[in-house]
């Protein structure tokens, strides 16, 4: 079966109301052009924002590939100043370096005690938070975070989800994303909220044979574009040149439904833990079942969850 692959839409101009009252409630991926986002679209060079940000210490990923899995874990953490992951992100060879001379860097900043606190630019970086303004198509109370990208050129993030909606800013630089519908997640060979497919573009189909079932939704991002990524929505980023962005996570659902102790929002809804915890209990007591009464009783369960739970309007 040929993979279907879908172009997200595009909307210049778009004003906060039309965004909710029209567009939000879809639910679906959309870019958005021609916000006002401040200066940091065309002050954010290399140069400024070295700095501008400073010799702050910023813990960072580091890879000697582009592919960065967060399920094996290719990747090592590292510490550098910011002035200096930003001129070295902006390289494609280094002459100082931690893992070879061609490594990938990505920083994902983080709250100043990330137990406890969540990342906001313009707490963490208030200079350069100054030069950027978001599009506040939410109420100010469901805001959660704004998330500081830097990532090297050629760098690949791993597909996943997020739990809350939130906007992708790009600052400078151009990115690749590709988005999965969150009803094809049984096509994207899940481990927890992210996909064992590292090459999107060339699974490996004796391994992944279901991969190219799932609808892929594509958009090219470039300076000043915004992309509205609804919550789990399956999304994999391409940094197809140096690129600075920030991402900014608000609350879809009443804040008592996410862990309070989530400072990087990515745990999943209290009651949809506390299932997943019910769940693996009743798995535990089915294997007490012989093969053949274990695999009758558990192919009703599933026939129920559908009944009771899977959604009619979709």
């Amino acid at each position: 079966m040929a993979e279907q692959r879908l172009p997200v839409p595009r909307l210049r101009g778009v004003t906060r109301e039309q965004f909710m009252e029209h567009l939000y409630p879809q639910r679906k991926p959309l870019v958005l052009e021609g916000l006002d986002l401040g200066s940091c679209t065309s002050k954010w060079t290399v140069d400024y924002l070295s700095q501008a940000g400073g010799t702050k210490e910023v813990k960072i990923h580091v890879a000697a590939v582009p592919q960065m899995d967060f399920i094996s874990k290719n990747f090592v953490y590292r510490t550098l100043p910011f002035n200096k992951l930003v001129q070295r992100a902006a390289e494609e060879t280094h002459k100082e370096f931690f893992i070879s001379e061609d490594e990938k860097y990505y920083l994902r900043s983080l709250g100043e005690d990330p137990r406890k606190d969540v990342a906001d630019i313009r707490q963490q970086f208030p200079s350069l938070g100054r030069d950027i303004k978001f599009p506040m198509f939410f109420e100010e109370e469901q805001f959660f975070s704004s998330v500081f990208r830097i990532s090297s050129p050629g760098l690949q993030l791993w597909t996943h989800y997020d739990v809350m909606d939130n906007f992708l800013i790009q600052v400078t630089g151009k990115k690749r994303v590709i988005l999965f519908n969150p009803r094809d997640a049984h096509y994207l060979y899940l481990s927890g909220s992210k996909s064992e497919v590292l090459d999107i573009d060339s699974p490996d189909l004796d391994k992944y044979p279901l991969f190219p079932k799932a609808r892929r939704y594509e958009c090219s991002l470039e300076a000043g574009d915004v992309l509205f990524i609804p919550a789990l929505w399956f999304h994999n980023v391409i940094s197809e040149e140096f690129g600075v962005g920030v991402n900014v996570f608000w609350k879809h659902l009443p804040s008592e439904c996410y862990d309070k102790t989530d400072t990087y929002g990515n745990k999943d809804p209290v009651a949809a833990s506390r299932a997943v915890q019910i769940l693996d209990r009743a798995l535990k007591t089915l294997a007490e079942l012989p093969e053949e009464y274990r695999d009758f009783y558990a192919r009703q369960m599933v026939l129920r969850i559908q009944d009771k739970a899977y959604s009619k309007n979709f």
